[in-house]
């Protein structure tokens, strides 16, 4: 039997997992809960969804739901997953996982109380890119890696969930959250030194931040973001003797080993997906089914350390 999902939220995410999970022969799409009862039956009827209901209470008191999947703005994930908890069904909270770290340990604290898996939806972090790139900076492909470099930038500054403070808006919990963690998948050695500097929106959030990272092993890792303009979303790490090229930082197809400049020694192909959120859905599956509350691609200290950083980077640009 095919393992059971509900999407609360009907927004682009929501449209991006449906067409994940009725792509997918283990796993289905059961339920979709939206704030109208008619915009989640048009969600349903578009994706071949069985159930479709007019509120988020509705799905969670759906008894065959056995991920509840939160697909909606930052500002909701806190209430949404606390409901869900409270009612008993695992969830998978999209990137960012909450608005700040206080939010985040209440919810973790509150899943351990009840016995309830939570995981957090960074998708690459489930990918098969991660492995495999560990694998071959373990192998000393590139030698001893010494600096990262990750970019992300998309223009989606006519977003209301970004433009918006209330929504949790800017780049860094939208996009920065993802080289962030390209850094936490690759290198375990803690950060010891941040430095930043953020250009803020007329609207009070980040649009656009440069980060540099030291890490205790001594890499260095500069990492830009932006909400504001559209990047290469590249990502490289530079070793002693060569290295690697990541041709996307959030759907990679290829990693590219290079010994020289622009001279690609080797090509790494990436296996073949459906979008790359199918991973974190079998992740999920398999963490429930083995009865652990935390996903180990994404544990909770992990999701912690990120929030965390994240919330120290505000502070400095003043938000």
């Amino acid at each position: 039997m095919s393992f059971r999902v509900g999407i609360i939220g009907a927004g682009h995410i929501a449209e991006k997992a449906a067409t994940t999970l009725a792509a997918m022969d283990d796993m289905q799409c059961l339920a979709i809960g939206s704030r109208s009862l008619d915009k989640a039956q048009t969600f349903a009827a578009r994706f071949d969804i069985p159930r479709a209901y007019g509120s988020y209470e509705e799905l969670l008191a759906d008894p065959d739901v056995q991920l509840v999947y939160i697909a909606t703005p930052h500002s909701c994930h806190f209430a949404q997953a606390r409901d869900a908890i409270l009612s008993g069904k695992p969830c998978l909270v999209e990137k960012s996982f909450m608005l700040n770290a206080t939010e985040a340990a209440a919810i973790l604290a509150l899943a351990r109380e009840k016995g309830v898996f939570v995981a957090e939806a960074m998708w690459p972090r489930y990918m098969p890119v991660r492995e495999i790139g560990r694998e071959l900076l373990s192998s000393g492909v590139v030698g001893d890696p010494r600096m990262v470099s990750a970019t992300i930038a998309y223009n989606v500054s006519d977003k209301e969930r970004v433009r918006e403070a209330s929504l949790g808006g800017g780049a860094l919990l939208d996009l920065g959250v993802y080289v962030l963690n390209f850094v936490r998948m690759y290198f375990d050695s803690p950060i010891e030194k941040l430095n930043t500097t953020c250009i803020l929106s007329e609207g009070g959030v980040d649009a656009t931040e440069d980060i540099t990272l030291v890490l205790a092993d001594g890499t260095l890792a500069s990492l830009q973001a932006s909400a504001w303009c559209q990047g290469g979303n590249e990502a490289v790490i530079a070793g002693t003797t060569g290295y690697l090229v990541f041709d996307d930082l959030i759907h990679p197809t290829r990693i590219s080993i290079c010994r020289k400049r622009h001279i690609v020694e080797r090509v790494v192909e990436l296996p073949p997906q459906i979008t790359g959120f199918e991973y974190q859905f079998r992740a999920c599956r398999d963490a429930i089914a083995a009865g652990a509350l935390e996903a180990s691609q994404m544990p909770h200290s992990e999701i912690l350390y990120v929030m965390h950083l994240m919330d120290r980077l505000r502070a400095e640009w003043g938000m």
